[in-house]
């Protein structure tokens, strides 16, 4: 059990799970606000020997070392890698503070989000259409670059409305290929689809001018990671030819908050497709889940 839980900021957990949190701690700790700076993030965690976040605040080495209790951080968020984290889990192990975050838990909502789009931008539901008559997703060519979990399940649910798949991965997925979702070089790609959709981890910024040449125009782009896949003057100079199109759900994919955003090009809900319910559920399990493993093994290791 741990002495003290503190969530430095709002970690999205459902209201049974924040009550849960008191079987864990003897005293437990919920900020409803996102701390201003790193000085803040101190204060609020204080002698806690737990720590819980979201994607909004950061612990670096300067936090870790000025709160020596720390021997748990739970990430309420994604965490697919050391670099692309927003805690310095290579400064936390080597003061073996174990850090444990989570994934795949709004993937579904993501999912709705591109089919939905699409859908409306190729049938001209809303104010604007792809081609002068509707256009149905059948026979359609779609990339889909990263084919990670949220990626597959793209992959899979175009493929129900006909979709020709194709996808580009640093990885080969056999598994995938099989389920005839067909794997090409990224350039041969974005010159086969008409469609390419980034579903990458964050701080991975793989469109550069190149690539955009590659994909041409006429085209629709979708960014489904948690930042930008792009370059910003890239995408600026893409999009300035007139017919292609880009869409994601929130500012932070988009990787600006100011012109772009109001690019007739750009279609951003400013809204986070997979802060669902149901997603909300997910998290809350997950994060109590892994703070049973953690104690689990504590009190195994004493």
């Amino acid at each position: 059990m741990f002495k003290k839980l503190v969530a430095i900021e709002p970690v999205s957990l459902i209201p049974s799970a924040e009550q849960k949190l008191h079987d864990y701690a003897k005293e437990v700790i919920l900020f409803d606000d996102i701390p201003e700076d790193n000085k803040e993030i101190i204060h609020r965690i204080g002698d806690a020997d737990a720590v819980l976040l979201s994607y909004t605040s950061s612990i670096d080495k300067e936090i870790l070392d000025a709160c020596p209790n720390i021997r748990y951080i739970g990430m309420c968020c994604s965490l697919y890698s050391p670099e692309s984290a927003n805690v310095d889990i290579l400064t936390a192990n080597a003061k073996n503070i174990t850090v444990y975050g989570i994934r795949d838990y709004g993937d579904q909502g993501v999912v709705e989000y591109v089919i939905s789009e699409l859908i409306r931008y190729l049938h001209g539901f809303g104010k604007k259409q792809w081609k002068e008559l509707p256009v149905e997703i059948t026979d359609l060519k779609v990339g889909i670059v990263g084919l990670g979990t949220s990626g597959q399940m793209i992959a899979v649910a175009l493929q129900a409305f006909g979709a020709d798949v194709y996808y580009y991965s640093r990885t080969r997925k056999p598994e995938e290929e099989a389920r005839d979702i067909k794997y090409l070089p990224l350039k041969d790609l974005l010159q086969t689809v008409d469609v390419v959709c980034t579903c990458l981890n964050k701080n991975v910024i793989l469109f550069q001018e190149e690539q955009f040449e590659w994909l041409g125009n006429h085209k629709i782009m979708f960014n489904t990671s948690i930042g930008p896949s792009h370059d910003i003057s890239a995408l600026t100079k893409w999009l300035s030819h007139g017919d292609n199109e880009f869409f994601c759900d929130t500012a932070g994919a988009l990787g600006d908050t100011g012109e772009l955003l109001l690019h007739p090009h750009v279609n951003c809900m400013d809204v986070s497709s997979g802060r669902t319910k149901q997603a909300f559920d997910r998290l809350s399990e997950k994060v109590l889940n892994n703070i049973e493993t953690y104690l689990k093994s504590d009190i195994e290791l004493r």
